[in-house]
This record gives structure tokens, sequence and C-alpha cells, in this order.
């Protein structure tokens, strides 16, 4: 078997690729069949005059791709040669939400059986990030990722100059940046995004009329979060209250025991402070829609099920979109729909 892999010494393709594009190609033509052992790490270093940890790299590529497997004591195999149908797919999440997995099962929907799609989730972790993208580097036809990180003091960042330099690492063409695109990269790249700042402005002048019947606007934005929201979410809100003449308060948070008054209208972001906000409304026996209003951000299958006006990106045709424009071998950036969605809570 190690006579079919070809290395070219003088190519600049790093070594690790190439061991790993050898042995796809020779999957592909059928010299390499499943279940069929290939060489150890060591004796491939040795054939090769390779360090152990280049053909390592390659092999692991490889496992994580499921083209091969070891087994304790026997080596490594061939355990997947179905590969020329399918396009493969590193989606980088900065967390799980019910919004963001609208996106993902309408992004492997919309690509059904043509695309085998891994996903992973960084925490908004700018180490863990990295790690993921130095770990799976070159062992993909597309890298779909969203970018939102945070500081020390749980403070959002769209992106660090790290972030920035590895990203700029991968092939643009192979590149969908999803959701926030504040980073600069070229016009190969496909980015499907929201614009935080106007998305929230113009929901709320389209609700207008009816944020009008209410004394204060209050929005209850986290300042501290495990995964904070861009500020941006925040220079809109301002922007909109003071343009329209409006009486607000930011909060951090939705406190315990909070004073509430006839006429507040509240915009949560968080689902925790949906909850409580809610149950102080009924527990002080506040009429919901009428004596105080809630408005949500990001919009979810519960949210609709009780009835909770939101301001929301439409994600499932965020990630339809993104799947389209994948299979299409399509270019460019487009902006995802924001509406502002009326139900019964103002």
């Amino acid at each position: 078997m190690i006579k079919l892999i070809k290395i070219d010494e003088d190519s600049r393709v790093p070594k690790y690729k190439q061991i790993v594009d050898s042995i796809l190609q020779n999957i592909a033509n059928g010299n390499l069949k499943i279940n069929q052992k290939i060489p150890s790490i060591n004796n491939f270093s040795e054939e090769f005059y390779m360090s152990r940890d280049t053909v390592e790299k390659a092999y692991n590529i490889l496992k994580e791709r499921k083209i091969i497997s070891s087994i304790r004591g026997k080596g490594y195999y061939i355990t997947r040669t179905k590969l020329e149908s399918k396009v493969n797919i590193l989606f980088l999440f900065n967390k799980l939400s019910a919004y963001k997995m609208k996106t993902y099962s309408s992004f492997i929907n919309t690509l059904g059986a043509n695309a085998h799609v891994d996903l992973h989730i960084y925490h908004c972790d700018e180490t863990l990030f990295l790690n993921l993208l130095d770990k799976f580097e070159g062992a993909y036809d597309y890298y779909v990722i969203t970018t939102h990180f945070k500081t020390d003091e749980l403070k959002h960042l769209s992106f660090t100059d790290e972030v920035a330099k590895a990203i700029q690492q991968i092939p643009q063409d192979k590149l969908v940046i999803m959701d926030n695109i504040k980073i600069g990269l070229g016009s190969e790249v496909i980015k499907i995004y929201q614009d935080f700042e106007n998305d929230i402005y113009n929901a709320l002048k389209e609700g207008l009329n009816k944020i009008n019947k209410y004394k204060r606007l209050i929005l209850v934005y986290p300042e501290k979060a495990v995964y904070p929201y861009p500020r941006r979410i925040l220079h809109g809100f301002r922007k909109f209250c003071v343009e329209h003449e409006i009486n607000f308060e930011i909060l951090s948070e939705v406190y315990d025991d909070m004073i509430l008054k006839k006429g507040d209208l509240f915009i949560t972001i968080e689902e925790s402070d949906l909850v409580n906000l809610v149950k102080q409304i009924r527990d002080e026996e506040y009429i919901l829609g009428q004596d105080i209003g809630v408005i949500s951000y990001n919009d979810t299958p519960l949210k609709d099920l009780l009835g909770i006006t939101v301001m929301s990106t439409d994600f499932n045709v965020m990630g339809e979109i993104a799947a389209r424009m994948i299979l299409n071998k399509e270019k460019g950036e487009v902006k995802v729909p924001f509406n502002f969605i009326d139900r019964n809570s103002i």
C-alpha cells in the first residue's frame, strides 16, 4: 500500500495535506478498499523520512472525517470509501441555542444527502476556536463559521487579531462567514449576516404604533453573560429611543422582586430574563400585553406557542441561504431578514 502514496518533495503543499490527498485519491480510484490496513505512523514516517507529528496530523484529519479508524494493538484501517459525492463541511458555532439550532437544521436539511457536516461548538472561547481551526486545517471542503467571542470581563468581541489571522489562512473560496461579518475578508468569501444595530432600530420602528402606548421602554441587555451579545444592539436601541423621544432605561438583568409599573414595556434578550419577567408580571397580577408589555429578542418555537412578541432574524432562511450558496458555488454577501413579529404580549 505504501507504494500508492505520492509525496512531492518540491511541492509547496504541506506534507500532511499531501498524505491526506493521496489517500483520498487512492480511495476514489478504488486502490484502497474498506477495511484495508494502512501503514502505521512509524512505518509511514520512516518510509518517507517525515516526522511522526506530520503523519499523525494527517491521520488525525482522516480519523475526524471517519475515513480511517484505529484499532488498539492492530493498526489503522480504511472505514469509509464513499467520498466523491459528498461535500465535507465543518460548522463552527459559538454556542448552542434554540435559534442557532434552527439555522443548523435548515442548513443540513437544504444540503440533504449532498454533504457531510461536522458540528463543533467553541463557546465564544478564542483558544478553543483557534485549536479547532488548527486541528481541522485542510480537512474540509467548506468552513462555516460564526464569529462571536468574549473578553475576560465577559464583553462581546467580533474577533481578535489571532482569530482574524487564523481565518485568513483558510482559502477564501472554502470560507462561509455567518451571522457576524465585522472581520474584513475578500469577495470570494460567502457572507450571510445580521446587521445588529440597524436590525433592532428598524424592527422597533415597525412596532412604533404599539410601543407608543407605553410610558417607558426598558431594554434588558446582559452586560456580563457567558455568551455575550454584540453592543451594536445597544446602539440601535438608543438611536431609536432618542430619535422618537421615547423614555427609556437599560438594565443588565431582570432582578428578583423588581419594581414593575403599569405602562412599562420590556425588551428581553436572555431567555432566563424573559421567564423571570413573565412570572413576576403574573405574580403581581398585571395583564401581559395590556398593563405591561414584553418583546423578546430572537424567536423560538416556545415564544411562538406562548404568544410572545419578538424581534428576530429568520434563522431558517440563514441556514437555507448558506447551504444553497455552497451547493450552487455562489459567492457574495446576503443580509438575512430581521422581522418584528407582533403577537399577544404588547
